[in-house]
């Protein structure tokens, strides 16, 4: 093997060791992320996006460029994630509109009840198959993991293309200001602080259906007043 021959099998080698290096936090975020996602996605999937993504950015990385690779590459694996439970397609504007219609019957039956409906319930109630509306809840648990904007972006169409990424942050930071403490908890931990409904629930100290609500609430409520 020549020189340079040699080079390249041994710099590919110590890329290769820098992935290995850091795939305990891929398997970390694999599992945090699966967490909050329906029993449906696979936690294997989403570490063999987020592994497969690592081993591309060490092959690729400069360290006179940035001098942390996980730094560098933790945003990225996680994106990747994120990119594939978009590439799943779950969320058709037909099953978006499904999924407004649930909402507001769990809404209305919290409100009566103080407990969330099953799905056989929620057939009764929309007169549907518990299929569909098993598939649509799917749905919506997956959308919900996704960035505000990215939800944002797929239900407001015309509105967020003539806005930049920055202006429409700002105003959802204007909006959340007007919402109750709670519910501006709520938002933080659930999206910047990536928790689960269950760890939410033990720190404001209501059920995780009513904090579920409310979140679907508030982010109704930003659509609106961006659309507005």
């Amino acid at each position: 093997m020549s020189g340079a021959g040699i080079y390249t099998q041994e710099l590919k080698h110590i890329e290769d060791q820098l992935a290995l290096q850091y795939l305990p936090a891929v398997k970390a975020m694999s599992f945090r992320l699966k967490e909050r996602l329906p029993s449906s996605i696979d936690y294997m999937d989403l570490c063999a996006i987020g592994t497969e993504e690592l081993v591309k950015l060490a092959r690729r990385y400069d360290e006179t460029q940035n001098d942390s690779f996980w730094g560098y590459a933790k945003t990225r694996v996680y994106g990747a994630m994120l990119d594939y439970l978009r590439s799943l397609d779950l969320v058709s504007r037909s099953s978006r509109r499904l999924i407004k219609e649930i909402d507001r019957a769990i809404e209305h039956f919290l409100a009566e009840h103080d407990t969330e409906p099953t799905n056989l319930e929620l057939s009764v109630i929309l007169d549907m198959e518990v299929e569909k509306i098993h598939d649509a809840r799917i749905a919506s648990d997956i959308y919900t993991v996704l960035p505000l904007d990215d939800q944002l972006g797929n239900e407001l169409d015309g509105t967020l293309d003539r806005m930049e990424h920055e202006e429409l942050l700002d105003a959802i930071k204007e909006v959340l200001m007007g919402f109750e403490e709670r519910e501006q908890m709520i938002i933080q931990l659930y999206y910047f602080e990536e928790l689960t409904l269950k760890e939410i629930s033990e720190i404001v100290n209501i059920t995780e259906s009513r904090i579920s609500q409310i979140h679907k609430s508030v982010i109704r409520r930003i659509k609106e007043a961006v659309e507005g």
